[in-house]
């Protein structure tokens, strides 16, 4: 089969190549997928870059834990009508050599999810991480049932997410941030209240007015380094910042401010979600996948044997949106 892999940390261009490697068959517990697609993320980027760390976990590496496509055979135990389902991935490539970005995977069956048949595969490739990371942000600690939420990159791959699952979610008003006059009508048709254009406009200040000064209830935060004075100014007393993203590894926070407002910060990582709340908010998130109340906003779709422009573009923070690759 074909595949893109790397064996050393770099720029993208120069590490990552198109291989054959032999079609794996499933074991015990195992669902063989034929990949349409294969969606690209940050983490996969910052993997391959050597961001985190420039020692691989595995001699070489294909990369990508999203992606979507049909099962076309399966291992011991796992019920054989499961052979032509449509289906969607997560966690792929994580702590595994093999992910995505080829034109089969194999990985045990719980982690190949039903794909309903009114959303393609390239909206497939965007749900593992992105659509994940952005519904457990909106419902982890109680949700945000009648409170007000910043969305931070609202025409992003999970802001936009994160938007339409606090509107379905019961949010009282949701703010977003967002680059552009386009970015912000994407937000706003996600469901967005009001953008506010960090580029041109006081977001704190802003924030506040629209709240009559109290601020909000619950930040949903892409990049903590970036916006970390920004959240500390906007959220409420006894409200909380849920971070799933920095673009450094150490962030220096107000601890004044935060322990005078009682402030909670809630780090995580989809990766690592408890498997109580995976199979909690899968069945949850999978009734509203069901029943077409989603918008998918793929910008950018590439071949396989052009993987290293695609990660260039997820790298360039341009996307506005999703980056798949088309596998078949």
């Amino acid at each position: 089969m074909r595949a893109a892999a790397y064996d050393r940390t770099g720029p993208a261009k120069d590490v990552l190549t198109l291989i054959e490697l032999p079609t794996p068959e499933p074991g015990p517990g195992e669902v063989r997928v034929r990949l349409a697609t294969s969606g690209i993320n940050p983490s996969d980027v910052k993997t391959r870059g050597g961001t985190r760390t420039k020692v691989l976990a595995f001699p070489q590496i294909v990369p990508h834990s999203d992606g979507a496509g049909v099962i076309d055979a399966v291992g011991a135990g796992v019920d054989s009508g499961r052979i032509g389902e449509r289906v969607w991935t997560w966690n792929a490539a994580w702590g595994r050599p093999h992910g995505t970005a080829a034109q089969y995977i194999v990985l045990p069956s719980a982690q190949a999810v039903q794909l309903p048949e009114r959303v393609d595969f390239a909206a497939g490739a965007c749900l593992g991480i992105p659509a994940l990371t952005a519904y457990h942000a909106v419902v982890m600690d109680g949700g945000v049932k009648d409170k007000t939420v910043l969305v931070a990159g609202g025409a992003g791959a999970v802001g936009h997410y994160a938007i339409q699952f606090a509107r379905l979610r019961g949010a009282r008003q949701i703010i977003t941030t967002v680059s552009s006059q386009a970015k912000a009508q994407i937000a706003l048709a996600a469901g967005a209240d009001v953008t506010i254009d960090y580029r041109k406009e006081d977001v704190a200040a802003r924030v506040l007015e629209l709240t009559n000064g109290a601020g909000v209830n619950r930040v949903i935060e892409v990049d903590l380094h970036a916006n970390v004075k920004l959240d500390f100014a906007v959220t409420a007393a006894n409200g909380d910042i849920v971070i799933y993203g920095s673009n450094v590894p150490e962030v220096p926070v107000n601890f004044v401010q935060g322990i005078t407002k009682n402030l909670q910060l809630r780090f995580f990582i989809v990766y690592n979600l408890t498997a109580a709340d995976r199979a909690r908010e899968l069945a949850e998130f999978g009734e509203l996948l069901a029943s077409g109340r989603l918008q998918h906003n793929v910008t950018d779709r590439f071949p396989l044997d052009r993987i290293a422009e695609a990660h260039e573009r997820v790298e360039s923070g341009q996307a506005g949106g999703n980056v798949v690759l088309d596998i078949s």
